[in-house]
């Protein structure tokens, strides 16, 4: 089973060069004296912070630096592009109306990465 996912995950983008660390939207629900989180803490900079830079070509910003520098690749600050809600979750267990977030679950950015779960900020809630 899969840790159930609180304030203080450690996330990691496939396209960023630093992990972040999720903060889920204030909640009654609560696991391991953390807020839990849901599959809709998604938005941008408010539930996922910046991961450093960026080095994804579909991010307008990074494009248009590598075509500043010639077509070597430049990395530009990291501004997360979530619209979509993590996937899968946990169906089975709704917390706030939603799908509980485990530490199985992605999160796809716009820019062409994949946001996943390094850490679930705890180690004592498993749920499916």
């Amino acid at each position: 089973m899969a840790n159930q996912t609180c304030m203080g995950a450690m996330m990691q983008c496939s396209q960023g060069v630093a992990p972040s660390s999720l903060i889920p939207t204030p909640k009654t629900v609560m696991t391991s004296n953390m807020v839990a989180a849901n599959i809709l803490d998604h938005i941008p900079i408010v539930n996922i912070p910046p991961f450093g830079m960026c080095r994804s070509p579909a991010n307008p910003m990074v494009a248009a630096a590598t075509a500043a520098a010639l077509g070597v690749l430049t990395p530009m600050p990291c501004i997360p592009a979530t619209p979509a809600p993590w996937v899968p979750g946990a169906p089975t267990v709704l917390l706030c109306g939603a799908p509980a977030l485990n530490d199985s679950s992605k999160l796809t950015c716009l820019w062409a990465g994949t946001i996943s779960i390094n850490f679930a900020g705890q180690v004592t809630h498993q749920i499916p």
